[in-house]
C-alpha cells in the first residue's frame, strides 16, 4: 500500500534524523569539551559547519598556543588572518584567526575585538606564517601587533598616510601618485580634482552617524 505524495523508494525518516542528532551530538560535545579547556572564550557556536569562538584581546596568545599544541586540538595550520572594521562599536576592529586541524580535519575560528590604540600579541611565535596578515591587516586598519619585528606597510608605500580600509577613509584618498620626468621617480601630490564648480567633503557617512 502507498500513501500518494510519498516516494515509496525514498529512505526512512529516522535514518536522517539520527545522522542530524548524533552531527549535533558531536557539535555539543566539542562545544563543552574547548569550554571547559578554555575557560578564557567569551561565546562560542558554530557559522554553518565552522567552529566560532570570540576571546578578549589579553587571551589571544594563550589561546593560539593551546589550539595548537593541546593533544585534542592539535589546530597545527594557520590558513588566514583578516581584519573587519565596525565603526559603531567602541572597540571597532575585528581580527579573525582561522586555524586548521589536519590531525582531526577541522577548522575553527577565532575572534577579537580592538580600538585604535589597543595592540595585539603577535602570533608569530606560535605560527611564523602570521608576519604577513600582521603586516597587513596593520598597514589597511591601523592594528598593531607587539613582539612582531617585522611591523611595517606591505601594501601601500612607506609614505603612505592613513589606513586605507577603515570606513572613514575616503575612496578618493588624500593624495595621487604620478611618475615625474625631471626627477626620474614617483612622487606623491595632493589630490586634485578636475571637474569644475565641484567641491569634495573628505567626511564619510561613518563619521555621522552613532549608536
Amino acid at each position: 500500500m502507498t500513501v500518494k505524495g510519498i516516494n515509496a523508494q525514498s529512505k526512512p525518516v529516522g535514518i536522517y534524523v539520527k545522522k542530524l542528532m548524533s552531527k549535533n551530538f558531536q557539535k555539543n560535545e566539542t562545544v563543552t569539551h574547548l569550554k571547559n579547556l578554555l575557560p578564557t572564550i567569551s561565546s562560542i557556536g558554530y557559522n554553518k559547519q565552522t567552529l566560532v569562538i570570540s576571546i578578549k584581546p589579553e587571551d589571544l596568545f594563550f589561546t593560539l598556543t593551546v589550539l595548537k599544541f593541546h593533544t585534542n586540538t592539535q589546530y597545527s595550520l594557520l590558513t588566514a588572518i583578516s581584519g573587519v572594521d565596525y565603526p559603531y562599536r567602541k572597540r571597532r576592529f575585528e581580527v579573525v584567526y582561522e586555524l586548521l586541524s589536519i590531525r582531526f580535519n577541522s577548522r575553527i575560528r577565532i575572534k577579537t575585538f580592538v580600538d585604535e590604540i589597543t595592540p595585539l600579541t603577535s602570533a608569530v611565535s606560535v605560527f611564523s606564517a602570521a608576519t604577513w596578515w600582521e603586516r597587513e591587516i596593520w598597514d589597511l586598519f591601523g592594528v598593531f601587533f607587539e613582539c612582531n619585528d617585522e611591523i611595517k606597510r606591505i601594501l601601500t608605500d612607506y609614505g603612505f598616510e592613513g589606513h586605507p580600509l577603515r570606513k572613514d577613509f575616503p575612496l578618493s584618498g588624500f593624495v595621487e601618485s604620478r611618475y615625474d620626468e625631471k626627477k626620474k621617480r614617483v612622487v606623491c601630490e595632493p589630490l586634485e580634482h578636475a571637474q569644475e564648480f565641484r567641491s569634495f567633503d573628505f567626511s564619510s557617512g561613518w563619521s555621522v552617524q552613532s549608536i
